[in-house]
């Protein structure tokens, strides 16, 4: 029997839309509900405690509107906070750390993988434990890791600055040590970057290949729609909402330019602190 339910996906702000437009292109006839939390974002300079009161919060917000499945489309959010929201959720949810790195060492010729994100992400090394499993269940002894934190990406994306002087300068200066060091794969482990690929790839030069974890996660949550058997029947068009916890023209007017289309639209302002919830 078809599920009709959306997807519910969250993220600090705007740079999980990176993975609900990865969802529409292998889903198309999915439902989804994003929820940015743009009043509070970013999350990966928060504390432990915090992001995963925050993922919880934004959770129980998804859970009110009925969705069949959580995404967690942070990378931050997705490091902290996964295990409780996996025993809280009551629906399948997905993380987007673990599709990552299984792309990333299947990528690497070298052997050498570097792996940029928020300062929160890249402390808890998640990324790296992550790489390291993937690498030996795949039989590959030879992997070095590279790690550099780029928090002010975060910002640029925010601010809409995909590819300008300033996010060409702060990219150098971020990511020259990862060039030097010989890497082949670069995982973007903050869904946020991918706004900025265009640069990002630009400063690592030829030869070079970026790990998009929104791909890799939506790969995922098709995998896990299917073997439930709670896909949809794409009978009807599907429905695409949106949220933010900050102002929602602002919301659109930033995130219009990169999902297309027209999107999004009708967003609505909603703020989650409503929710008490116990980490």
């Amino acid at each position: 029997m078809a599920d009709t339910r959306p997807i519910g996906v969250f993220d600090s702000g705007i740079g999980g839309l990176t993975v609900l437009r990865e969802i529409w292109k292998v889903l198309p006839g999915e439902s989804t509900i994003y929820f940015g939390d743009n009043s509070r974002a970013p999350y990966g300079n928060k504390a432990r405690s915090t992001i995963i009161r925050y993922s919880l919060q934004n959770m129980e917000f998804l859970k009110s509107k009925d969705v069949k499945m959580i995404v967690i489309a942070c990378n931050t959010a997705s490091a902290y906070a996964y295990e409780a929201l996996k025993d809280k959720a009551e629906v399948p949810v997905v993380e987007v750390v673990t599709p990552g790195a299984e792309v990333a060492i299947k990528a690497t010729r070298n052997g050498k993988i570097g792996i940029i994100g928020t300062k929160a992400t890249i402390s808890t090394g998640v990324y790296k434990k992550a790489v390291e499993r993937c690498a030996e269940r795949q039989g590959k002894s030879n992997i070095e890791i590279y790690q550099a934190t780029c928090p002010l990406f975060v910002s640029l994306a925010e601010e809409g600055w995909w590819d300008n002087d300033v996010t060409r300068l702060t990219a150098k200066e971020y990511l020259t040590p990862l060039k030097e060091a010989g890497i082949d794969t670069l995982v973007m482990a903050c869904t946020h970057y991918p706004l900025l690929a265009k640069v990002i790839g630009e400063t690592m030069g030829e030869g070079i290949t970026l790990v998009n974890t929104g791909e890799a996660a939506a790969s995922v949550v098709r995998s896990v729609l299917e073997e439930n058997d709670m896909t949809s029947s794409g009978t009807a068009a599907p429905g695409k909402e949106f949220y933010t916890s900050d102002d929602a023209a602002m919301f659109e007017s930033i995130a219009t330019p990169f999902l297309g289309e027209g999107l999004p639209s009708g967003t609505k302002q909603f703020s989650t602190d409503v929710y008490k919830v116990e980490n």
